[in-house]
């Protein structure tokens, strides 16, 4: 983690500076919140705009809900777009194309209130305290600030980008500070305890990678949890029970990404997973020659209100423990292999994720989370995909044309014997 120890004091390095410039005279700190943003939009100094912006940002993270809804409305009225002078940029563009007509479109058609957000992120910690904007403002629910939404979501999508993101094996060894985030980011296969942990990233047979921000240094952005495994292991809670015996990882001739966890709300519409699990494959498989199978054990989090929906005798049945393996089954290849959805995605939102990422369905496993939360959201049924690192490109682009769900030779078998 040295890496990040050397981030994180350039990053305090720059709050010091900070504040040592917040102690001389810039002009008038506003305490009212709307004459404070004028003043981080006229700036034209860089150091007075880092000044004006950090003040800003303390008044914006002390605001409720309430004052938070009214202070992001006064951005729509009055930082918004100019539709007049866009109109008149379009119409000099349309008379005179040339590159500097374009750039006045470029600007005039972006609202005012995304530089605002530019000049607040080159605050100390600025990136991370605008996440957290976000998850306020989509907590609100309120569709009049779904602009806020999208643009922000558009300006994190730049600054974190796959390219700028840095891999890290996470351990028994990795700070404290660190392994909280882990324990309270969970949100697949809940962490119970130091123990329960311990048992997830001290033994060599089961590993865990995250990715990381620079600018975000101690906390992870989404992290995988993998097993290292002898064969196809068809029960989660064999994986993640505390008292197993440990097999020596140059055994191993599968992985077994059995949980994926994003760790901020704030970045939900950016896809981080497809990297991460690409990449800690390639990585793995470097490390570990005869390691020969990449598959997840994953969860069916929408089949329990799929079956209600759409198979619903089947549904009373299972929910009072009177349906066989057979029914089960069959509900379970027809929800991850047919669509019921507008747009012709896979109808699990777990298996949209996988197959939109080039894996294919392998198997499907009876009895495999008899955990309550497994029980209850689909009477105990996971799926394994399979990620082929020689075909996952090929699998990707081909789902995208046809919407076909990609399958192995045991699931085309039931979906034959079952019609499908």
């Amino acid at each position: 983690m040295s890496l990040f120890q050397n981030i994180l004091s350039s990053v305090m390095k720059g709050t010091r500076r900070l504040n040592r410039l917040r102690s001389k005279s810039f002009g008038k700190l506003h305490k009212n919140i709307n004459k404070a943003v004028d003043s981080v939009m006229s700036t034209t100094g860089e150091v007075s705009s880092l000044v004006y912006s950090e003040h800003l940002l303390n008044l914006i993270e002390k605001l409720d809900d309430k004052s938070l809804y009214k202070f992001l409305n006064h951005l729509l009225s009055n930082y918004d777009i100019d539709t007049k002078k866009l109109t008149k940029d379009v119409k000099n563009y349309s008379s005179e194309k040339n590159d500097k007509n374009l750039q006045k479109i470029r600007i005039s058609s972006e609202p005012l209130w995304i530089e605002l957000f530019r000049r607040l992120n080159s605050t100390s910690n600025g990136t991370y305290r605008l996440v957290k904007l976000r998850e306020k403002i989509r907590a609100m629910n309120k569709p009049e600030l779904k602009a806020f939404d999208s643009g922000l979501l558009k300006l994190f999508k730049y600054w974190f980008n796959p390219s700028f993101l840095v891999l890290e094996k996470i351990d028994w060894e990795t700070p404290a500070n660190i392994l909280e985030k882990i324990i309270e980011y969970e949100a697949v296969h809940q962490i119970n305890s130091w123990d329960d942990l311990r048992a997830r990233l001290a033994p060599t047979d089961r590993q865990c990678f995250a990715f990381f921000h620079p600018l975000i240094p101690n906390d992870p952005l989404i992290f995988v949890e993998v097993a290292l495994t002898t064969g196809l292991p068809e029960s989660i809670q064999n994986i993640i029970k505390l008292e197993r015996e440990e097999i020596d990882i140059e055994d191993a001739n599968t992985a077994i990404f059995y949980s994926i966890s994003n760790c901020h709300n704030g970045l939900l519409g950016i896809s981080f997973g497809n990297f991460l699990i690409k990449k800690v494959a390639s990585n793995l498989k470097r490390e570990l020659p005869d390691l020969n199978q990449f598959m997840t054990l994953s969860p069916l989090p929408g089949f329990m209100k799929w079956m209600e929906e759409y198979s619903p005798i089947s549904f009373e049945r299972c929910s009072e423990k009177n349906c066989g393996d057979e029914e089960l089954m069959k509900n379970a290849v027809k929800y991850l292999t047919k669509s019921e959805r507008n747009d012709g995605m896979p109808n699990d939102p777990v298996s949209r994720f996988h197959i939109g990422n080039g894996a294919s369905l392998e198997k499907i496993n009876l009895n495999a989370d008899t955990s309550e939360k497994g029980m209850m959201q689909s009477f105990g049924v996971m799926a394994n995909y399979l990620y082929d690192l020689k075909v996952v490109e090929e699998n990707h682009e081909n789902f995208f044309k046809n919407k076909a769900v990609p399958v192995s030779n045991k699931i085309d078998s039931l979906k034959k014997k079952y019609k499908f």
